[in-house]
Parts: C-alpha cells; sequence; structure tokens
C-alpha cells in the first residue's frame, strides 16, 4: 500500500460510532423481550445444523449477538417468530461471511451455489422433519428456514419471498465481478447490486409474516411504497457501509459505498464519510415525506382499512429496519477493533469455508481482489 493511500486510511475514526455521529434517524428504537430466548434457541439450531462446529466457533458467533438484531427489526414478534427470524439472520450473516475468502472472487462458482439453494425453495417440499443430513450445512439450514418460515403462508407472499432470496443470493456474482474488475462501478451501478444483497428485502417480507398479514404486490410495487422500501435498503447499505468500513478495508473488499464514492469523487475517505452520511439523512428525509402523505393517497385510492393498517405496520417495520440496524452496528463486536481483528492478516471466521472450495495463500487471494496483503499499515 503506498503511503499516500495509508494516510488517507488514517483518517478514519476507529470508532464506529464517531464514524456514525452525523447520521440522524428520527424513527423510535424498540427492542423484543424474546432476545435471549431467541438467542439460546439459534445457538443450538446452528450447531444442529452443522453450520457452527465446536464451543470456539460458537462463541465467536455469539460474541456478535445476531440475534439482538433481529430483536430490533421486530420488537413485537412473538417468541418462536423471532427464533426463527434469529436462525434466518444467523444464516444471512455465516453465507455473507463466505465470500470473504476464494468465493467472492469467482462469480461462476457463485452461481452454482446460488443455483444449489435456489433449489430448495420449492413449493412441493415435504413437510418439515429431522435435518437431512446428507445435505451441506448451508443447504441443510436453508431448508429448514425456508419450510418454517413459509408454512400456512400465501402463495403470494411465497413467491414474493422466494423472489427477494434468490434476487439477494445472486447479487453476491456482481459484488464478485466488483472485486475482481479493472475499476470500481459507480455509486449507483454499485447500489443496483448492493440493493439486493443487503438483505433487507427478505426482512421486510418477515414484517408481515410477523404481523400476519400480506399486502397485496400491486399496492407494495406501487409509489411510494415502492420508494419508500429503497430507500430502507439505501438507508441500512449506507449505515453498514460506515460502520464496516474499517473491517472492510482490513479484509481487502470493495463493496463499500464509501470507497467508492471515494474513488469516484477522488476525495479523501473522510469527505466520503461524510458524503454517504448526507445521503443516509436525505434519504430518511424523504421517507417521512413519502410517509406522512401515504395516509392520504390510500384514502384517495379507496384501500379498505385494514389493508390501511397493515400498511402502517409496515412502514414502523422500515423504520425498525433502519433504527435497529444503527442501534446494533454499534453495540455488536463484527465492527469493533475485534471483529477487525477477526478478518485481518488473512483470517477468516472459522465458518467461512461452507462452501469448500480451497483456499489460495493470502498473497494470492489479495492479487484476485487487486488489494494489497494484510499486514499494509491502515
Amino acid at each position: 500500500m503506498s503511503s499516500a493511500r495509508a494516510s488517507r486510511f488514517h483518517q478514519v475514526p476507529s470508532d464506529p460510532t464517531r464514524r456514525t455521529a452525523a447520521i440522524r434517524l428520527p424513527f423510535p428504537t424498540r427492542f423484543s423481550p424474546h432476545a435471549e430466548r431467541a438467542r439460546r434457541h439459534t445457538l443450538q439450531w446452528l450447531q444442529e445444523t452443522g453450520l457452527l462446529r465446536g464451543e470456539a466457533e460458537a462463541a465467536e458467533y455469539d460474541a456478535l449477538r445476531l440475534e439482538r438484531l433481529m430483536a430490533y427489526f421486530y420488537p413485537d414478534a412473538t417468541g418462536t417468530d423471532l427464533e426463527l427470524a434469529a436462525d434466518f439472520n444467523a444464516w444471512f450473516f455465516i453465507f455473507d461471511d463466505q465470500f470473504d475468502g476464494l468465493l467472492g472472487t469467482r462469480p461462476e462458482a457463485i452461481e452454482s451455489v446460488v443455483d444449489t439453494l435456489v433449489q430448495t425453495m420449492t413449493a412441493d417440499e415435504p413437510p418439515p422433519g429431522p435435518p437431512d443430513f446428507h445435505d451441506p450445512p448451508l443447504v441443510r439450514a436453508f431448508r429448514d428456514i425456508w419450510r418454517r418460515a413459509t408454512a400456512a403462508t400465501p402463495d403470494s407472499w411465497q413467491n414474493r419471498f422466494r423472489a427477494h432470496w434468490r434476487t439477494y443470493m445472486a447479487a453476491h456474482q456482481g459484488e464478485a465481478h466488483n472485486r475482481t474488475a479493472d475499476r470500481l462501478p459507480s455509486l449507483e451501478q454499485f447500489l443496483e447490486v448492493r440493493r439486493h444483497s443487503i438483505g433487507v428485502q427478505p426482512c421486510l417480507d418477515f414484517t408481515e409474516r410477523c404481523g400476519g398479514y400480506s399486502l397485496p404486490d400491486e399496492l407494495l410495487d406501487s409509489s411510494p411504497l415502492r420508494e419508500m422500501r429503497r430507500i430502507t435498503c439505501d438507508v441500512v447499505i449506507f449505515v453498514n457501509d460506515i460502520v464496516s468500513l474499517v473491517k472492510e478495508m482490513a479484509a481487502g473488499d470493495v463493496n463499500n459505498s464509501v470507497v467508492i464514492l471515494r474513488e469516484q469523487e477522488g476525495c479523501t475517505l473522510e469527505e466520503s464519510l461524510d458524503r454517504i452520511a448526507a445521503l443516509a439523512n436525505a434519504r430518511t428525509a424523504h421517507f417521512g415525506r413519502l410517509a406522512a402523505a401515504l395516509s392520504k393517497r390510500m384514502s384517495q385510492h379507496g384501500v379498505l382499512p385494514e389493508v390501511r393498517g397493515h400498511v402502517d405496520h409496515f412502514v414502523q417495520g422500515m423504520g425498525n429496519l433502519m433504527a435497529g440496524n444503527l442501534a446494533w452496528s454499534l453495540a455488536t463486536s463484527r465492527y469493533d477493533e475485534t471483529g477487525v481483528a477477526a478478518v485481518s492478516g488473512g483470517r477468516l471466521r472459522p465458518w467461512a469455508h461452507l462452501t469448500a472450495l480451497p483456499e489460495p495463500c493470502v498473497e494470492g487471494l489479495c492479487r484476485a481482489r487487486n488489494t494489497p496483503p494484510e499486514g499494509a499499515s491502515i
């Protein structure tokens, strides 16, 4: 790493709380009373499905307190629903960590992984039963999540949930292209991929499931709800990229809006942080204006009172995601010094090898990503 580039990295505050100081989210932060129950359940589930092996891996995972993110997202969920949410959130993060290694630079290999997982989301699956240990852990665990989440749900909701999972998984191919391309994408090109890989849309689908309703597709896809869903994605992306910046620089990953904007604008990382925070705030303000006008718009279009109540719950759910993502991100060890150390110097999380791809030496991986080997100053 050049001394000039290293100097710019030193401008970034190491504390995620300082990096997010300019973020303004006007949504209340609420927390489920079932978080500890979900934590215990998911730790057991992860080991039963083979996603985690042994006490050391479980302890490293547990330190992230991922169930608390779901407790912020779904503060009114039943204990059983929060357990399921904590399970699929654990799967989200463990799946995401697979791309910190060689898989993250191989779009063709990602396609094969995605195809295998997509095949589990069929409408004619047998009823839930003991895990099929002939399946790899990622597949076994995802099949279990899919079966439990879709039980007794409308076909229209299942179709939407399936489509959002598929695009979430497939978006990792786009991120792999970003890691190996000769030049980085523009911010908007980056967001076109990241709005899927961030995983917000399946989480919003689960907001409906927790509320016991399914919004009509034509309502969700109409303005302004379509735009509010996109804003929710963007705000979660921007906050995530701000808090995870140092971790991702340590891992040599370029899929971060702060890094993308710095490259696009030729500014410092600190200036890019400020601009990304301003974008998050501007989108949040626009979300508030859209939400304020939504009730009148639904009344004008003759939306039934029951459906309007469901929309109100869904809008509240979008606020829960934005506020909860920030609250959890500032409390988890995933983005603090411990989290940075966990992915520095070529180290991967212990569960990051579930796709069985061979890992190259650190230097070989860095060359594939066009990034310097770890050990360079940051």
